[in-house]
């Protein structure tokens, strides 16, 4: 079910309210906004209004034996990923970007955010459709920019869909098939990317790849393997 609203604050803040009383939360419901005044993205940004975009967010329930959670921001990704494919045929330049976004080129089109709430999880995604933000520490895209309009509606429906056929596969135990996925969509490895680690400061290394769990893998010019946990993986130079 998609359920659309005028104007919120945020989606994923109402969905999270929703979990705390007894709103409509369930797996497969998504509640989009026509105008976000208080979305977030990672680290605190600023993820609102964009009239035209797509602003929403869903929920997945935990269960016995599931995945990591955490994997689950790459299995949104995937889904991502196929449904902005099947919506603009002919766009190049697609990728996945560790651990949540999605890129045209070296421009972000599109965001991801996940918050767990007990047993919950919350996904928050954005996508330009329309407009893109100006965002001061990088550059953005939009398809409509890029020669490729999509209405809000159809695009809600078919990541609707990917969305609910990924979520299903994770259920079932098919992480590593979506890691596989994944890793086939993203930046490739060797890619030379910087990231600020919590512990060792900005790092500069090679993408190599991601683990069972999801966690990002840089390799030094020692040639040290180093696992990111936290943080935004982005590429040098671009």
């Amino acid at each position: 079910m998609i359920e659309v609203v005028a104007e919120t604050g945020s989606t994923s803040a109402d969905l999270a309210a929703r979990l705390a009383g007894d709103g409509p939360a369930a797996e497969g419901h998504w509640l989009v906004a026509d105008r976000q005044v208080a979305g977030r993205g990672r680290q605190g940004r600023a993820w609102n209004d964009g009239a035209g975009n797509f602003m929403g967010s869903t929920v997945a329930t935990l269960r016995f034996g599931d995945p990591l959670p955490q994997t689950l921001a790459l299995v949104a990704g995937v889904a991502l990923h196929r449904a902005v494919s099947s919506c603009a045929g002919g766009l190049t330049g697609l990728q996945l970007k560790w651990p949540n976004d999605l890129l045209v080129g070296v421009a972000k089109l599109a965001g991801i955010l996940l918050e767990r709430h007990a047993d919950h999880v919350v996904v928050g995604i954005g996508v330009n459709l329309a407009s893109a933000p100006d965002l001061p520490d990088r550059p953005t895209a939009s398809l409509e920019g890029l020669g490729c309009p999509v209405p809000r509606n159809a695009f809600a429906q078919v990541l609707g869909d990917e969305w609910a056929q990924a979520l299903t596969r994770w259920h079932l135990g098919e992480w590593p098939a979506l890691r596989q996925e994944w890793l086939s969509l993203a930046h490739p490895p060797g890619a030379l990317v910087s990231v600020n680690d919590p512990d060792h400061g900005r790092l500069i290394g090679a993408f190599a790849g991601i683990d069972e769990n999801g966690v990002a893998l840089l390799r030094l010019a020692d040639g040290v393997m180093r696992a990111i946990h936290a943080g935004d993986l982005d590429l040098v130079g671009g």
